[in-house]
């Protein structure tokens, strides 16, 4: 027994709810499931966009700007402002930044020296006394 490789399930509750009424949800821990059982998703799900650096810095700028106040999405109702939290995450890109130098594409170096500006700008912006 010590020899047999023991599985696990994960539970995704992030469209359901928080509900387990699936058949794999109920499975035990120590039961292997098939590889084709994890590969199974449901119909109504919208394929996932790949994760790109580009996508994660406009991700984490996003978030920045969210913090500042910004309000991206209309429909959305807006965050208080935290600016520690947003400088939080534009000294989090400025690392980036330097750890990556010279290991990104054009494109990639072009998106987070411009999201590290627009950033930089509107921090000062808010954090200027009035």
């Amino acid at each position: 027994m010590a020899d047999q490789e023991q599985g696990f399930v994960v539970r995704d509750r992030r469209g359901s709810g928080g509900s387990d009424a699936t058949p794999a949800a109920s499975s035990t821990l120590n039961q292997p499931q098939p590889a084709s059982a994890s590969r199974a998703a449901p119909a109504q799900e919208a394929p996932a966009l790949p994760v790109t650096f580009s996508s994660f810095v406009i991700s984490l700028g996003s978030s920045s700007l969210m913090l500042m106040g910004e309000q991206l999405d209309p429909h959305q109702t807006a965050m208080p402002v935290n600016l520690p939290q947003a400088k939080e995450i534009i000294d989090l890109l400025s690392v980036l930044e330097d750890k990556t130098k010279g290991n990104l594409t054009s494109e990639e170096q072009t998106v987070l020296r411009d999201m590290l500006y627009a950033l930089r700008m509107k921090y000062v912006t808010l954090a200027s006394p009035k």
